[in-house]
């Protein structure tokens, strides 16, 4: 397991997958360690995956300021990360809240990216959101038999409750989780199960704190990314639509958005073949 140094001097872990080209890989969660991302549906049969814990996650250590687990201070660990692997640019993926990772990264490193698979991402450091009409509209087409039907009455609580104000509770949260992904048997369970293990739910709650995100600054300044990205949505996701995927990449020079047929927000585990073929082509060929 390979250890760099932050510019803090945080020792940061990666994990390598496969053989071939780098593909640096940032995990979701908010503050997941990459475990979860597996190969990414056999994406490691034609790259070596760069799997990066984020700092306090998995093997990597815990800061000794934690306000540095803030998602924009992130920024200078995936550039320590590129200076380490030697590489004058470099190809990523980002996954779900590590979406707003990249889009940071991507601001304040313009020239170092060559290409950006995000995958399902939060879109928040750029301002942008789907309405509950519109995440309601996709989760409802799930409706008609179990375990979806508990999951979507679940989701509409948690959507009144966000708008009178309130915090819903972690278990309204688990009760949706069917709707995360295309599929549900024992594997997806496990993968759900992990997840209590795999986070580090203080780091969470700070990453997107205050603070974190100037919207305007990040949007202006993604429209000079020199490199090619691709916004990849799932059919079944309410976060981000297919229609935010698209505004996602509006916002970049040279960007194409795409969505994943019977995907949900863990696309890779949905349809491995399907996602892996679509972001290796990506990555091969561009936008």
């Amino acid at each position: 397991m390979p250890i760099f140094t932050a510019r803090d001097g945080t020792e940061l872990a990666y994990h390598v997958r496969g053989e071939g080209e780098p593909l640096v890989c940032l995990p979701g969660g908010a503050m997941r360690a990459s475990a979860y991302l597996g190969d990414l549906g056999g994406l490691a049969a034609g790259r070596r995956l760069v799997l990066l814990d984020l700092r306090g996650t998995g093997d990597s250590a815990v800061p000794a300021d934690e306000s540095t687990y803030r998602v924009d201070r992130q920024v200078a660990d995936v550039e320590a990360l590129r200076i380490h692997l030697g590489l004058e640019r470099m190809d990523v993926l980002a996954h779900s809240a590590a979406g707003n990772l990249a889009q940071l990264y991507a601001a304040a490193h313009p020239d170092r990216l060559r290409r950006l698979a995000l995958i399902t991402p939060t879109c928040w450091a750029v301002g942008l959101d789907s309405t509950p009409e519109r995440r309601l509209e996709v989760v409802r087409k799930r409706a008609g038999c179990e375990p979806y039907d508990t999951a979507i009455a679940a989701y509409e609580r948690i959507l009144g409750i966000l708008e009178a104000g309130g915090t819903p509770a972690p278990a309204h949260w688990r009760e949706t989780m069917p709707l995360a992904y295309g599929r549900w048997d024992d594997e997806v369970r496990a993968h759900v199960e992990a997840s209590g293990r795999e986070k580090n739910a203080a780091a969470g709650a700070v990453f997107a704190g205050p603070g974190a995100f100037d919207p305007p600054a990040t949007r202006a300044a993604l429209r000079r990314v020199a490199g090619e990205v691709l916004v990849l949505a799932g059919e079944l996701d309410s976060n981000p639509t297919a229609g935010l995927a698209a505004e996602l990449a509006g916002l970049f020079p040279r960007a194409v958005a795409d969505v994943q047929p019977g995907g949900a927000h863990f696309p890779w585990l949905d349809d491995p073949r399907w996602f892996a073929t679509r972001v290796e082509r990506f990555l091969a060929t561009g936008a």
